[in-house]
């Protein structure tokens, strides 16, 4: 059985999904209320125009969108921290922190940072593996599929007052689907098992953009 089997067929509609290790069936077989949860969170985000063009700031928007999904249903924010002892000498070792986690599924998402964040997100889910505080990761990112979007959104005047375009700011050393997926086939989640959706065009809400959402 496939990732298609578990993942229900509207979300599949909604997003670009790829499994690794077989983290679709670990999640819906072994940690039923993580699942239904995810799915609604999944299924509650819809993105806005002004997701894509406003400032991000500390936390741009969507992060706080799936935050006040997620956040109320106790999904937390999470650090690892362990203590070695090497020849009388303890070394404290810290992973970077995951930004959702609920019992033994980890859940991040990157929609507009630097790609190296990924290499990050992948050593905390894989750390948090070893150490057997989790059995899979959640990756949300951007799918590729949204390029065309966000280049039609034109251009802007950034903080020092210089024209850019939304293409520029959403450029190739940014976070997307086409960075993550070599990094996964690669090996470098290790051992974990990783979920990614990608947030295509098809999430862009029809109420407040039904032009944009029409010429998709």
């Amino acid at each position: 059985m496939t990732w298609q089997n578990y993942v229900p067929e509207d979300i599949q509609n909604l997003y670009e999904i790829h499994d690794f290790k077989h983290a679709a069936a670990i999640l819906a077989n072994e940690f039923e209320e993580e699942f239904a949860e995810i799915c609604t969170a999944l299924r509650g985000f819809k993105l806005d125009p002004e997701d894509i063009t406003t400032a991000g700031g500390n936390e741009s928007r969507i992060p706080k969108k799936f935050s006040e999904l997620l956040r109320p249903t106790g999904w937390v924010e999470t650090k690892l921290r362990s203590r070695h002892i090497v020849d009388d000498i303890e070394i404290t070792h810290d992973t970077h922190k995951v930004d959702y986690l609920k019992g033994r599924v980890a859940f991040d998402l990157e929609w507009n940072s630097k790609d190296q964040t990924f290499d990050r997100d992948l050593y905390a889910f894989r750390s948090f593996f070893d150490y057997d505080k989790i059995s899979l990761g959640i990756l949300v990112t951007r799918s590729n599929q949204l390029d065309q979007v966000i280049a039609g959104l034109g251009k802007y005047i950034d903080s020092y007052g210089t024209e850019r375009s939304y293409k520029q700011k959403y450029g190739a050393s940014t976070t997307h689907m086409g960075k993550l997926l070599p990094r996964l086939k690669s090996g470098r989640n290790g051992g974990c098992p990783i979920l990614v959706f990608g947030i295509t065009p098809r999430l862009i809400n029809p109420v407040v953009a039904p032009a944009l959402r029409t010429a998709l």
